[in-house]
């Protein structure tokens, strides 16, 4: 197993074992902006990677517009999308992270049955120290605001889907329907501009 990914399943553990002992909740930021808690269609927009899961969209998954999405360091939408055109035929657009700076998903409801993120990547004028981060953020029990990441991305010239992230901070119910809300955060490490599309979410209760 590399550095980095025995540094995730530490942090994953770790995040585990805090909520596992989470008291009572009390909802923050996230929870009050989560809006859209109603279960969302699903649709297998990985097969073709042998991937049989059901996915819903991340808010502003798509990354057609900067609706649903909060930017830092100059990431904006940019033109240029995966080529595969999963969701939309018609879509022409990404989110494009030059070195230093974030893009943050809105607040989605998730739940135990939600445990995966994956979505699709390129990089550019990147080298072999270059990745991008994946974090997600939740709430603790009382309402504070906290991440973890959940994914490092290696370099690569052309787009390509990233393997299936585990969530674990599904496991902290704070919504009605044993849900709460989660937003995803994606971080360049290290030189080059990256191009985030598509993000998803597995909702597991649908395979």
């Amino acid at each position: 197993m590399s550095r980095a990914a025995r540094w995730i399943a530490v942090s994953a553990a770790a995040a585990a074992s805090a909520l596992a002992f989470a008291p009572a909740a009390n909802a923050g930021v996230l929870v009050s902006s989560a809006t859209d808690c109603e279960d969302r269609s699903a649709s297998q927009v990985f097969s073709p990677w042998l991937d049989p899961a059901n996915y819903v969209l991340a808010p502003g998954g798509t990354a057609e517009s900067a609706d649903q999405w909060t930017f830092t360091g100059g990431a904006t939408i940019a033109e240029g999308q995966e080529p595969w055109n999963v969701v939309d035929d018609h879509g022409t657009r990404s989110v494009s992270l030059p070195s230093g700076s974030t893009a943050t998903t809105d607040a989605i409801c998730v739940g135990i049955e939600h445990p995966t993120l994956r979505f699709f990547v390129r990089s550019s004028g990147t080298n072999l120290l270059s990745s991008l981060r994946a974090d997600v953020l939740f709430e603790d029990a009382f309402g504070n605001v906290r991440s973890l990441p959940v994914g490092l991305v290696l370099p690569s010239a052309s787009w390509t889907p990233t393997a299936q992230m585990v969530l674990v901070v599904n496991l902290l119910p704070l919504l009605p329907g044993e849900k709460t809300a989660v937003a995803f955060r994606f971080v360049p490490q290290g030189r080059g501009t990256w191009s985030v599309d598509d993000v998803h979410v597995d909702p597991w209760r649908t395979r």
